[in-house]
């Protein structure tokens, strides 16, 4: 994939969203040549850059404008916005990388797929993608943009770790962030436990259809 240098990063615009769980700074940031559009969700004084409680967040149409309960990105977004909230201080990084970087069409072609028995890594897999194509490296961008340096990571998935580790952010600490298990995730949480070495435990979860892709 390609890396992104930290001249490649534009930040557009920035505004003060209140939301239930306080007041945070939206900025929107355009990235490289094709003017991929990414944002940060900040909320306190990020001071030295250290010790930032922080969450690198997926594009999920889905799951956080329609509600579908395939998945468990729009919990996670929840809770991590409270757990910033709650700490006073803390960023959330949102990639536009919709079903884990395969784009709106083609998950929803994963949905059909996986409607017709598929997991989810296999499902992207016969689409003729790997199990996973997004690109953490422009979040490390973005946070070092924004001054931060090292983070306690708010995440169940290794790759977000290595990912920022090897774009020059130190990761303190790995932060465990689990949603609700429903009977229509279930499946889906347990291929990423299984399959993705996502540190999940859903072993007593209802048991229900294959579900979104995303996380």
């Amino acid at each position: 994939m390609r890396r992104i240098d930290h001249g490649d990063i534009q930040k557009i615009t920035c505004a003060t969203i209140p939301t239930a769980h306080g007041d945070f700074e939206l900025c929107l940031h355009r990235a490289g040549p094709l003017g991929d559009e990414h944002m940060t969700l900040r909320m306190g004084d990020l001071g030295d850059g250290r010790d930032v409680l922080a969450r690198v967040h997926s594009e999920c149409f889905t799951g956080e404008v329609l509600g579908s309960r395939r998945c468990d990105c729009a919990d996670q977004l929840e809770r991590a916005m409270q757990a910033v909230a709650s700490e006073g201080r803390g960023v959330i990084v949102y990639l536009r990388q919709e079903g884990r970087g395969i784009g709106l069409e083609d998950k929803l072609r994963a949905y059909a797929l996986q409607d017709e028995g598929m997991d989810t890594v296999d499902a992207n897999l016969a689409l003729g993608h790997a199990a996973d194509e997004r690109d953490y490296a422009i979040a490390g961008v973005l946070l070092r943009s924004m001054g931060v340096i090292s983070v306690r990571l708010l995440t169940n998935n290794p790759d977000k770790v290595s990912g920022l580790e090897r774009s020059g952010i130190e990761v303190l600490e790995r932060v465990p962030l689990v949603g609700e298990v429903t009977p229509q995730n279930a499946a889906y949480l347990r291929a990423k436990a299984a399959r993705m070495g996502h540190a999940l435990s859903v072993e007593d979860a209802p048991e229900g259809p294959e579900s979104d892709v995303g996380g």
